[in-house]
């Protein structure tokens, strides 16, 4: 097997892949519906309204999730993941429900995408951890990278079902499939092997655990330097169900199928972001930095593409910049955490991730609905370029970065730091001295 696609060779890994996959399909699949819904069946193209249910959908995140994290340290992270799962599974139910019932109102959607995002937020730190206990170590970095491919396979593929599933059912139904899908994920943790799970070291109830999560962090300005790119972006240009749909119906004039298609070329990028970085071993900080200002210049590209269909080709590399960072994030910072804290740390990863959602949403919806859908765009765009020139240029005087450029075997630019510059001159030293030593033997 390949080196993009090793930790398949797991059968723990291999089950949860794949159970995971059809249950993100259905996940994709609600977000277009319930984005639809509110957009053109609850209100008059509300762009607002369906930033609200984004927010509501992510506040939970803002205040649970330091809660969460210190769970998935305590306690068998497996067993927390069959809960969610099964509660994820129910709330989509029950919106269904209401849907088909013919009584849904945007409040009880506002209700039932806060009670998601309580979910949510339990939910992901648990499933941040639980990847290290299928794999070893050397191979946690390709998990996580394939994680991401999963997610954005059914990327590519949920919102393109939904939307035809739209067009021939009805929201209604799509909230039922994906209730429908949370059973493969549970199942296919039931059907693991225990025995050859890789568990973790966990942590033992005590005062402060929070705040020592928190200590921990901050003595890391690396983390530090990834979680503000990642807030900045997140906050602001991650916004992708909003933007799309307000993009779709007010400036290109699509329908459902129309934007759900959207979402599938998106995925595209995503996709192929996603399985680059599972052959990359060790990613750092530069690369999240990198993929930031990529995402900025690309989706400026989008934001400006005068046609639907040209649009729709500019999200394939906003895809890939996006994704790109985030996976890159995700692994570099769980593959430099020790494991006692994992799920505190990534639980602040989650938190950025999915907390600056409701705090930039609402702000980008405001934004399409006084300019318009291209500056909704443009406004996170901007922000990433940003963000990203702030932390290249901090961390190169922080942390002495050093930028050359390297004609042969093909031209690229390599960046240094400084501990390895330093190494690098005592590895010359150590050798130097080791060969007068022979010379002298001789």
């Amino acid at each position: 097997m390949s080196t993009t696609f090793a930790s398949l060779g797991i059968r723990n890994y291999r089950i949860w892949f794949f159970g995971a996959l059809v249950a993100n399909v259905g996940t994709w699949m609600q977000r277009i519906a319930q984005d639809w819904l509110v957009l053109t069946e609850l209100t008059d193209n509300s762009g607002l309204a369906v930033g609200v249910v984004t927010a509501l959908q992510f506040v939970p995140a803002v205040f649970l999730t330091p809660v969460a994290g210190l769970l998935a340290d305590r306690f068998d992270p497996r067993k927390l993941l069959i809960w969610t799962q099964g509660t994820l599974g129910v709330l989509a139910a029950v919106l269904g429900a209401l849907v088909l019932g013919g009584h849904a109102q945007l409040w009880h959607v506002y209700v039932l995408a806060l009670a998601l995002g309580v979910a949510t937020a339990f939910d992901a730190p648990a499933r941040q951890v639980f990847v290290s206990e299928l794999v070893p170590p050397e191979r946690l970095g390709n998990a996580v990278s394939l994680n991401s491919a999963s997610f954005n396979a059914a990327r590519l593929v949920g919102p393109g079902v939904a939307g035809l599933a739209i067009a021939a059912v009805g929201t209604g139904w799509v909230f039922v499939i994906n209730a429908a899908s949370f059973a493969f994920t549970i199942g296919a943790m039931l059907l693991m092997r225990t025995s050859e799970l890789q568990h973790m070291p966990r942590s033992e109830r005590g005062k402060g655990q929070l705040r020592e999560g928190l200590r921990y962090v901050r003595r890391r300005s690396d983390i530090v330097v990834i979680l503000a790119v990642l807030f900045v972006v997140a906050a602001l240009g991650l916004n992708f169900q909003l933007t799309s749909a307000v993009m779709a119906t007010e400036v290109f004039g699509k329908s459902a199928d129309g934007y759900g298609i959207l979402g599938s070329v998106l995925a595209i990028g995503s996709l192929a972001g996603a399985l680059m970085a599972a052959r990359r071993v060790r990613p750092r900080v530069r690369l999240v930095i990198g993929s930031a200002f990529g995402f900025g210049i690309a989706s400026t590209l989008m934001a400006l593409a005068p046609t639907y269909e040209l649009f729709a080709l500019a999200t394939i590399p906003v895809g890939f910049f996006s994704l790109t960072m985030i996976t890159a994030a995700n692994t570099a910072i769980q593959l430099s955490t020790d494991p006692e804290v994992r799920g505190r740390v990534m639980s602040l990863y989650v938190l950025v991730l999915f907390g600056a959602t409701p705090l930039g949403s609402p702000v980008v919806g405001w934004v399409a609905e006084a300019w318009g859908g291209r500056w909704s765009i443009l406004v996170g765009s901007l922000s990433a370029i940003l963000v990203a020139a702030v932390a290249a240029i901090w961390s190169g005087r922080r942390w002495g970065v050093e930028v050359t450029y390297v004609l042969r075997p093909r031209p690229h630019l390599v960046l240094t730091h400084r501990e390895e510059r330093e190494a690098r001159e005592q590895a010359k030293i150590d050798a130097a001295a080791a060969e007068s030593g022979v010379r002298t033997a001789a």
